[in-house]
């Protein structure tokens, strides 16, 4: 699977209202973890609306980050995080979710599915990822 096809996954599993971001990527990603969709899905439950319901980071970023530490073993994860969060406030700008999607300001600056695209494209960019 490519990574725009990862994606466009993402996307569409948030998109069902079945996922949190979190969740999303976390399932574009499950043919990389050792674990079923069922325990990925428990693993990114506390995501919803990102961390802290809005107050904190975009649950899409903490899916990819924690996918990072999977491709990885673990090893380098932080500075993997650092850099993907880098490249998401890029992508997207912002990270905090409350931020992105405009609470305090009422202007949008990304909608969920594009922070969920962005989070697994800034991912692929930072981490070697075997098709």
């Amino acid at each position: 699977m490519t990574i725009n096809e990862r994606a466009d996954l993402a996307v569409s599993l948030k998109a069902t209202g079945k996922c949190n971001c979190t969740q999303a990527v976390l399932a574009a990603f499950e043919d990389k973890f050792d674990l079923s969709n069922e325990q990925l899905m428990t693993l990114g439950a506390g995501f919803a609306a990102g961390m802290g319901c809005m107050e904190s980071t975009c649950g899409a970023l903490i899916g990819a980050v924690m996918t990072a530490g999977q491709l990885t073993g673990a090893k380098g994860t932080p500075r993997y995080s650092k850099e993907i969060l880098a490249k998401f406030n890029e992508k997207s700008g912002a990270t905090i979710c409350k931020d992105l999607k405009g609470i305090t300001t009422g202007q949008v600056v990304c909608p969920c599915n594009d922070c969920v695209r962005n989070a697994v494209l800034a991912l692929s960019e930072v981490c070697p990822i075997e098709e």
